[in-house]
């Protein structure tokens, strides 16, 4: 069933310059990435088997939609597959993700995109990949492990977040009461630790992308970039503890339970998964030979005294409620100095949520839509450089891109100084043959490099977008 007509939709394609993109499945993923990228003037054709979904959505974005099966080649092709640059599939099924893909790549000249989840796939990503002829294969779940991991490794940071291939990364911290930090200006930091940028500050619910005379203040929200291997090295000259938690507490043994649990178990923490299903305990004993599986209910809190939540030195609530996870959490933050991650999966009430005491808040959703994003965005761009990784800080209101330079074009062999760049945006550093350079006013931006970009202005395509 079509709820616009062929006609509309071609009208609507000769206005636009984006990429003409099908999304299969109406979800929450589905939608978010509806949401951003028909913003960033795509052509958006969504498919879904409920039609109620597919009313609400394009009586809510200007999209077309399709009723029907995602994996049906009258559907793909009523949803104008022969004409796509890319589809895109996240239903909740993994097999229906992997079908649609394999179809579409067969019947047009289209990249294609899954979602696969089941941790039975984890080790055949790859392989299908290669062999599917898929662009990219995103699993949720690991993706929020692999987030988790960086921060229980690094337990001060309210987020990390990993650029060049690992070799930088993006972190997130609060300025605690009698903290050197407090009062002290950006070019004071900046002398300090010359490896070391402050790309982002929020204060009381403000943005600020500071320039050197800016200070500091207790309360701040602030997020620097850096070596990755210079990182501990720096918060532990800021007063910060560095070192990695010793024993993690995780409340449900689910896929995102057992992706961290396998993590936090090759970096020598002790793991203990606390899980309601029996049966799932005992698949658990089986692939995590390693941790330490409770059978019970975690939102139980005198099992959770019990198993020793007093004395956990992290604290991670992967239910399938975000509800659970929330009251878990605040127990936990009543009950003990644990370092606390939230798991949560709807992006509503993101004030209220806020404004809670919950450590380090996760959203998997926000972590697939955001690879999806910087790969569309590179397919998008022109041929000098490439969006390689995409992160959104602060409630979306401020971007962290990173961008592959090709060739040269209108930013390279300039020095930083010279360019006239877009106001609230910092270039945060270079990369250069595996080296991370944090860049003064001297250094230029050169073929083969990677950029990092940080800026209040969304919507990167290309690195001359930088210039004003």
């Amino acid at each position: 069933m079509m709820l616009f007509s062929r006609k509309e939709f071609s009208d609507k394609l000769n206005m636009k310059d984006g990429l003409n993109i099908i999304i299969v499945g109406c979800g929450t993923v589905g939608r978010t990435l509806v949401e951003q990228l028909s913003k960033e003037s795509h052509d958006i054709t969504v498919i879904d088997f409920d039609s109620e979904l597919i009313r609400e959505v394009t009586n809510q974005y200007d999209v077309l939609g399709v009723v029907g099966n995602g994996a049906s080649f009258n559907v793909q092709r009523e949803a104008g597959i022969k004409d796509a640059d890319l589809l895109i599939a996240v239903t909740e099924c993994d097999e229906l993700n992997l079908l649609c893909c394999t179809l579409a790549s067969r019947v047009a000249d289209c990249a294609t995109i899954a979602r696969v989840r089941n941790p039975e796939y984890s080790h055949e990503l790859s392989y299908l990949k290669d062999k599917l002829g898929l662009a990219m294969i995103i699993n949720p779940e690991y993706e929020a492990a692999k987030e988790m991991n960086r921060i229980l490794c690094l337990p001060t940071a309210l987020e990390v977040s990993s650029f060049a291939h690992g070799k930088a990364e993006l972190v997130k911290i609060r300025i605690p009461q009698d903290n050197m930090l407090d009062t002290m200006t950006i070019a004071k930091l900046g002398q300090m630790s010359d490896n070391v940028l402050v790309c982002a500050v929020e204060r009381e619910n403000q943005i600020f992308i500071p320039s050197g005379d800016f200070e500091l203040k207790k309360g701040d929200a602030m997020s620097f970039v850096a070596p990755s291997k210079t990182v501990g090295s720096f918060l532990k000259s800021i007063g910060f503890n560095s070192n990695k938690v010793k024993n993690a507490m995780i409340i449900g043994g689910g896929d995102a339970g057992y992706y961290l649990s396998k993590l936090l178990i090759s970096n020598g923490i002790s793991v203990k998964i606390i899980e309601k299903d029996k049966n799932r305990c005992e698949e658990l004993a089986i692939s995590l030979p390693k941790a330490v599986i409770i059978n019970g209910d975690g939102t139980e809190e005198g099992l959770l005294m019990e198993e020793g939540l007093i004395n956990s030195q992290a604290f991670v609530p992967l239910t399938g409620s975000d509800e659970e996870n929330i009251l878990l959490a605040l127990n936990a933050q009543h009950r003990s100095n644990a370092k606390l991650i939230t798991k949560i999966n709807r992006m509503t009430f993101q004030d209220a949520i806020k404004s809670l005491d919950l450590g380090s808040v996760i959203y998997p959703r926000y972590i697939t839509c955001e690879a999806i994003i910087a790969y569309v965005r590179a397919k998008s761009a022109s041929m000098g450089s490439n969006v390689e990784t995409l992160y959104h800080m602060f409630d979306n209101r401020v971007e962290a891109v990173e961008f592959k330079i090709d060739k040269e074009s209108k930013v390279t062999n300039v020095p930083l100084m010279k360019l006239k760049l877009k106001d609230n945006l910092l270039i945060c550093f270079i990369s250069r043959q595996g080296k991370i350079i944090i860049p003064t006013g001297q250094d230029c931006i050169l073929p083969g490099d990677h950029v990092m970009v940080v800026s209040t202005h969304t919507g990167f395509r290309d690195i001359n977008n930088i210039l004003a």
